[in-house]
C-alpha cells in the first residue's frame, strides 16, 4: 500500500515550518483567521515516488496566494522572524495580476526561497464554458481544488498541519500503486473542458511509465475531443506538451499512444489540410520504434553492431537525441509534396515536415532549419549514401573501403551543403527508409548506413562543414587581378573541393593556382 507519509529533506523541514509560523502570525492579525497550508500536486507526487523537486506549490484555503505572500515578507520584517530565519532569501515576490483570458482570476505569487522555486496559490474550483479551456474560478475546498485537477496522481496534497498526505480524490494513492494516469471525474467531460490534458495525460504516462486508464483512453480517442483539442489549444501550447514528452524519458511511449490514440493530424495540423491530412501513419511505428531501439542500442542486439556504429556517429548529445525523435515523429510528412505558394510567382514553400512544425507545434526558427535541412536533402542523402555503398560490398571495416578522391570530395562538398546539423538530416534518411521498408529486410539498410558512415569517419569528413578555404577572398581577388564580386563565394567553394580532393597540396600558392586554371568557370574569362 502506497504510504501516506513523506520524509522532509532539511531544507524541505525548514520551508514547511517557515510557512507554518507564517500561517499563525497571520492568524494573529486583525480581520485574519489562520490558513490552513498544503504542499500540492506534482511535488507530492514525485516525494511519493522518491524523486526530488524544487518546486512546490502552497495550496491556501482563506487567502488569494499574493495576499499570503505579503503577509510572508511582513512576517519575515518580524525581528523574532529575522532571527529564527537569518538565512532566508524571500526573493521578490511576482505578482500576477487578475487576466480572464489567461486562466488568473484570482491572484497568484510565485517567490524563490531557500532555494525552492515556490507558487502560492489559494485552493480553487473551476467552471468551464463551450468554448474555452479558461475557466471561471472561485475559491474552493480542498476536495474541489483536488476534483478540478488533470489526474488522481497530481492530486495529492501534503497538509502541513498534520504532516501528511491527503487523496481527496479517494484513489490517488491506488492509482500511483497500480501506475494508473486517470482523470478525477468524468473523462470525457475532464477533457472536454480543457484538451490539453490529452497531451499532459500523454506526457506523465511517458514521464512516470503508467498506464493510461482504458475509459480515459477511449474518451481521448473520441472525435470531439480530438476537435476540441484542435480548436480550444494554441498551437504553442501543443508544441510545449510534445517537445516535454520528446524530452522525456520514454519519448517512444508518448508517439505510440498519440499515433495508437489516432491523435496525430490533431497535433500536426496546419492550414493546407489536404497536404496535412495526406501524411500516411501507417508505418509510422517502424519509425519511432527504430528510434528507441538505436538509443538503447548494444553490441548483442539484433543489428547491435550496425546501429552501435550509426548511434555513435549522429546521437552524439542530447540535441541529436532530441532532433532524432522529433524527425521520426515528422517522418509521415517525408514524401508529402510541399504546400503551393500562395501567390503566382512566389517562392516555394517550405516542405511540408518543416509546415507541419512550424503550423502544428510552433517549433523554433533553429529547429525548423533542421527539419528543413533534412527533409530538402533527403534524396540526395540517400543517393551518397547507395552511390559510396555501391562501390564494393557493405561492411562496417572502413579499412576495407577502398575511395578514391572523386568521391572523398563529392561527400565532403556534400556534407558542407547540408550543413552543420547533417547528422540529424542523415538519420531522417534511416528513419523514412526504414519506415518505406517496414517488412522487408532492415539489414541491408543497417550495413549500408553503418559502412557509410564509418567510411565518413575514417576519411576525416564528419566535420566537412567545418573546413574553411586555405587562401582568403582578398588574396584570390589580387592574385587573379579582378575585383571582388559574387564569383569570390564560388570560387571559395571550388578551393575547398579542391583541399578535399587533394589533400597533399595544401599550400596557398597551390590553391591560388587551381583557381586561376579555372577562372573559365567562374566567367572571369
Amino acid at each position: 500500500m502506497m504510504q501516506k507519509t513523506v520524509q522532509l529533506s532539511e531544507q524541505e523541514a525548514t520551508l514547511r515550518q517557515l510557512l507554518l509560523d507564517v500561517s499563525g502570525y497571520i492568524g494573529t492579525l486583525e480581520g485574519c483567521s489562520k490558513p490552513q497550508l498544503r504542499f500540492t500536486g506534482g511535488w507530492v507526487r514525485d516525494k511519493l515516488l522518491g524523486v526530488g523537486s524544487q518546486d512546490i506549490d502552497i495550496g491556501i484555503d482563506s487567502m488569494t496566494g499574493f495576499k499570503f505572500g505579503t503577509l510572508m515578507n511582513q512576517y519575515l520584517e518580524q525581528p523574532e522572524a529575522q532571527e529564527k530565519y537569518p538565512t532566508s532569501k524571500l526573493g521578490k515576490l511576482a505578482k500576477i495580476a487578475a487576466n480572464p483570458e489567461k486562466s488568473k482570476h484570482l491572484e497568484t505569487a510565485t517567490t524563490k526561497i531557500l532555494g525552492f522555486e515556490i507558487d502560492l496559490v489559494n485552493l480553487r474550483k473551476e467552471t468551464y464554458t463551450e468554448d474555452s479551456r479558461n475557466p471561471q474560478m472561485e475559491f474552493g475546498t480542498p476536495e474541489d481544488d483536488a476534483l478540478r485537477r488533470d489526474a488522481t496522481v497530481n492530486a495529492l496534497f501534503y497538509n502541513l498541519d498534520k504532516s501528511e498526505v491527503e487523496d481527496f480524490t479517494g484513489r490517488g494513492l491506488q492509482d500511483m500503486e497500480r501506475g494508473v494516469i486517470k482523470t478525477p471525474l468524468s473523462p470525457y467531460q475532464t477533457f472536454k473542458d480543457d484538451p490539453l490534458r490529452v497531451l499532459r495525460a500523454i506526457r506523465f504516462a511517458s514521464r512516470l511509465g503508467y498506464r493510461i486508464d482504458e475509459a480515459d483512453e477511449q474518451a481521448m480517442g473520441d472525435r470531439d475531443i480530438r476537435e476540441a483539442l484542435k480548436i480550444k489549444i494554441t498551437r504553442e501550447r501543443v508544441g510545449v506538451e510534445l517537445t516535454k514528452m520528446l524530452k522525456g524519458p520514454d519519448p517512444m511511449l508518448a508517439l505510440s499512444l498519440i499515433d495508437r490514440l489516432g491523435l496525430y493530424h490533431t497535433i500536426f495540423s496546419f492550414s493546407s489540410s489536404e497536404n496535412s491530412q495526406s501524411a500516411d501513419t501507417r508505418n509510422w511505428a517502424v519509425a519511432y520504434n527504430e528510434a528507441q531501439r538505436l538509443t538503447t542500442a548494444g553490441p548483442n542486439d539484433d543489428h547491435g553492431a550496425e546501429r552501435c556504429a550509426i548511434k555513435s556517429i549522429l546521437l552524439r548529445d542530447t540535441d541529436d537525441i532530441y532532433h532524432m525523435w522529433l524527425l521520426s515523429a515528422l517522418v509521415p510528412f517525408a514524401r508529402v509534396p510541399p504546400p503551393a505558394p500562395k501567390r503566382p510567382n512566389a517562392k516555394a514553400s517550405p516542405s511540408s515536415a518543416a509546415t507541419a512544425a512550424r503550423e502544428g507545434i510552433k517549433a523554433d526558427n533553429n529547429t525548423i532549419k533542421v527539419i528543413e535541412s533534412a527533409a530538402v536533402h533527403l534524396n540526395e542523402i540517400i543517393h551518397i549514401k547507395d552511390t559510396a555503398v555501391d562501390e564494393g560490398p557493405p561492411t562496417t571495416s572502413p579499412l576495407k573501403r577502398k575511395q578514391d578522391p572523386i568521391s572523398h570530395e563529392i561527400q565532403g562538398m556534400a556534407i558542407r551543403r547540408w550543413g552543420p546539423s547533417w547528422r540529424s538530416s542523415v538519420m531522417f534518411a534511416l528513419l523514412t527508409q526504414i519506415s518505406e521498408a517496414a517488412r522487408g529486410d532492415h539489414r541491408k539498410l543497417f550495413e549500408g548506413y553503418a559502412s557509410w558512415l564509418s567510411t565518413l569517419q575514417n576519411l576525416d569528413l564528419l566535420e566537412a562543414y567545418r573546413i574553411k578555404p586555405l587562401v582568403t577572398g582578398d588574396k584570390l581577388s589580387k592574385a587573379l587581378g579582378v575585383k571582388p564580386g559574387p564569383w569570390m563565394s564560388k570560387a571559395l567553394e571550388m578551393v575547398v573541393a579542391w583541399q578535399l580532393r587533394s589533400p597533399d597540396e595544401q599550400s596557398e600558392e597551390a590553391a591560388i593556382s587551381e583557381i586561376t586554371s579555372r577562372k573559365k568557370e567562374l566567367g572571369l574569362g
